[in-house]
């Protein structure tokens, strides 16, 4: 008898990574959400459950009932899903809320189907949750959720997928401070153009950090986390971001910057105790100055979403 009931955990993560603006992802693996998938013989979508965040249960306004409906446009199918939500990242944090939700629906549809989709034609299913989230179906946080570690996304048209391996001792610090900045706000603030100059900066730092992480340079890793085009004008939507940033790197993290659209702010570090080192002190700027804050000390995935017993 085919399996007909799936639970899955699905990694938060951790987008553009300074300077690979809607190219770069990484996954996560000590935060995330659970979802229960469920095959059903009624055709379409239903949100069945939905705990933890005040999101719309109506499919064509839910991320994971937009990406799922995608999937089964393409599938043979005659039936349909349930799918209960349990968010554990909060909406408008920047670590890939609304990534985790579609990544987790076409999953969890494909491993009940009999996987007939590549990972890379889940990653464009994913990619309409997305579209919805934020008006823009970018792959940089559900393709680090669905292939694991770090990911390049090396073109869009036609969509090419690059997994990169991840150093071992690489641990991610994530602060989230206790307020919203919506994808498609911080966005809008974006210019459109920008100088040569800063063009060359960014792809040399781009290139930088591959190469660190393929070779295990963990200097090499922290020299290339600079972004000379966003952070400087997402920087203010955050507060406190440059003091989060200069004690991070002042406590031994090899780079630090924003998190997807912000607000939160991620650092990278070479080891577990330097991260959690990192961690006490970007704490300490937000505790001084009285803002809330969630913070997550965490590997790197290297597997992305897995089934839950």
């Amino acid at each position: 008898m085919s399996q007909t009931k799936i639970k899955i955990f699905c990694p938060a993560t951790i987008a553009n990574i300074s300077c690979g603006f809607d190219v770069l992802g990484v996954a996560l693996d000590s935060v995330g959400d659970e979802m229960v998938v469920r095959k059903t013989s009624e055709k379409g979508i239903r949100i069945t459950k939905l705990k933890g965040q005040d999101l719309p249960m109506e499919t064509l306004k839910n991320v994971a009932g937009v990406a799922g409906l995608a999937l089964l446009e393409e599938s043979d199918y005659q039936g349909g899903f349930e799918i209960e939500i349990y968010k554990n990242i909060k909406a408008g944090s920047g670590i890939g809320s609304s990534a985790a939700s579609s990544t987790g629906a076409v999953w969890a549809m494909n491993e009940l189907l009999g996987k007939p989709f590549t990972t890379i034609d889940l990653v464009k299913f994913a990619m309409e949750g997305e579209r919805l989230a934020s008006g823009v179906a970018h792959a940089d946080n559900v393709a680090p959720a669905l292939f694991g570690g770090f990911t390049l996304v090396r073109s869009y048209e036609p969509l090419d997928v690059i997994p990169i391996p991840s150093p071992e001792e690489l641990y991610a610090t994530v602060i989230h401070p206790q307020i919203e900045v919506k994808t498609s706000d911080s966005r809008k603030i974006l210019k459109t153009n920008i100088t040569l100059k800063d063009g060359i900066k960014q792809w040399g730092n781009v290139g930088g950090l591959v190469a660190g992480l393929y070779t295990k340079d963990y200097d090499l890793i922290g020299r290339s986390l600079e972004d000379h085009i966003v952070e400087p004008i997402r920087s203010i939507l955050i507060p406190e971001f440059d003091k989060v940033k200069s004690e991070a790197i002042a406590s031994g993290a090899l780079g630090c910057g924003i998190s997807g659209s912000g607000p939160s702010i991620f650092a990278l570090s070479r080891g577990e105790k330097i991260a959690r080192k990192v961690a006490d002190s970007m704490k300490d700027v937000y505790k001084n100055v009285g803002i809330d804050y969630e913070i997550h000390v965490s590997k790197i995935n290297p597997s992305g979403i897995k089934i839950l017993d």
